[in-house]
């Protein structure tokens, strides 16, 4: 619209006024807007960075320091001192250094014979590799053995034995476990099933140990036989 039409049309001048001040207005909100996105944004990222080299990378030279020290009185023989050591990372700490302290801890406990307080740190480890967390399932496992919890032992054996993937020494081993508690509780099927299980899939097994496993699937199967 030209300047004379709206100089000769007073209604069409202020309309066009009121487009003009609604489209500032739009623009001063949007400004507002992503001013406080970015303030917004800026505050994410510093408090991020605060996290990171105020709080974690302290946390985490402090948590390996005192592994570091746990580890030293074990190489020293001090299991008892290492333990307390290794206890209080797990507790106090998180991290790597508390996860494997968490599965130290359980691993001295369960020599002790406590087999209870080593399923309580066992529950905290959390196994990042296929062999170390197979391994402590399995130990996980014969901890509910010896407090005679069979059934929780031998689903802490199915998971570990998924875990190990079908490693040719681990596995087999897991199996044997399992073996015994179903000959534990008479289960002498399974008991067989398992043995063959080790016989078919890893037959060389038996050859490196020296164990006849053909000898323990014929008495699984006299045995369940004789039920």
């Amino acid at each position: 619209m030209s300047n004379k039409n709206i100089n000769d049309n007073p209604a069409a001048a202020e309309k066009e006024v009121d487009s003009l001040s609604g489209l500032q207005e739009k623009v001063a909100s949007n400004q507002k807007t992503i001013m406080w996105v970015c303030v917004a944004i800026t505050a994410v990222i510093a408090i991020i960075l605060i996290y990171i080299f105020a709080i974690r990378r302290p946390g985490i030279a402090n948590a390996n320091n005192a592994i570091g020290q746990a580890d030293l009185e074990m190489m020293s023989g001090n299991d008892s001192t290492a333990l307390a050591q290794y206890q209080h990372v797990a507790d106090e700490y998180g991290y790597e250094a508390g996860n494997r302290a968490a599965l130290n801890s359980a691993i001295i406990l369960y020599k002790q014979g406590k087999y209870q307080e080593a399923l309580d740190y066992l529950k905290k480890y959390n196994g990042t590799e296929s062999v170390i967390g197979a391994t402590a399932k399995a130990l996980e496992g014969d901890c509910y053995v010896n407090l005679d919890k069979l059934e929780d032992a031998l689903g802490c054996y199915d998971k570990a034995e998924k875990i190990s993937d079908n490693n040719p020494s681990l596995t087999p081993y897991i199996l044997l476990k399992k073996a015994n508690v179903y000959n534990a509780q008479k289960k002498y099927k399974e008991e067989a099933e398992t043995y063959q299980t080790i016989i078919t899939d890893y037959p060389e097994y038996g050859q490196r140990l020296g164990i006849d496993f053909e000898k323990y699937l014929e008495r699984a199967k006299e045995m369940g036989n004789e039920k």
